[in-house]
């Protein structure tokens, strides 16, 4: 399934499906249904140049998306204890959950990157409702992943 702008989260097998997170809880995109908007941000992997300036940005706009009523939310496919390892480092306010086998990746129709041998790296907004409201694929232009969903965000809230 490819995750499309409109789609709802319902129609998403995986809505319901709870992944552990870098700090020993779970969490499931249903949880926030009604209550929150959602980014929702896969990085290909903890710790590395991308996806360290990529956090760290989202950490350091996180009291934006918090004020405008959004949880941020990154995904990798690795272990909860690497996410703990990199969120610890980075001082990041959000749970990293863990993919691991990259199922919730595939369900949601993130593609590899560069040639097939980077997992992709994409943006997800959800609206309170559970509606997509924004997908957004860049492997090379991590920071911009911030910039939309700021964008985003402030036009639901």
């Amino acid at each position: 399934m490819t995750v499309k702008v409109g789609d709802t989260i319902e129609q998403l097998p995986i809505y319901k499906r709870k992944l552990k997170t870098h700090d020993g809880g779970s969490i499931s995109l249903d949880e926030f249904r009604g209550k929150s908007s959602v980014v929702l941000f896969f990085y290909p992997k903890a710790s590395t140049p991308g996806c360290t300036k990529e956090a760290c940005k989202f950490r350091d706009e996180y009291s934006v998306f918090k004020d405008a009523g959004a949880a941020v939310l990154g995904i990798s496919g690795d272990s909860p204890e690497a996410n703990a390892a990199f969120a610890k480092a980075q001082r990041l306010p959000f749970p990293l959950m863990s993919d691991e086998g990259n199922e919730f990746r595939k369900e949601l129709g993130v593609k590899k990157d560069l040639f097939g041998l980077l997992p992709g790296r994409q943006t997800f907004v959800f609206d309170k409702e559970g509606r997509v409201a924004l997908v957004f694929n860049s492997q090379m232009k991590a920071e911009q992943h911030i910039a939309e969903a700021l964008n985003v965000i402030k036009t639901l809230n």
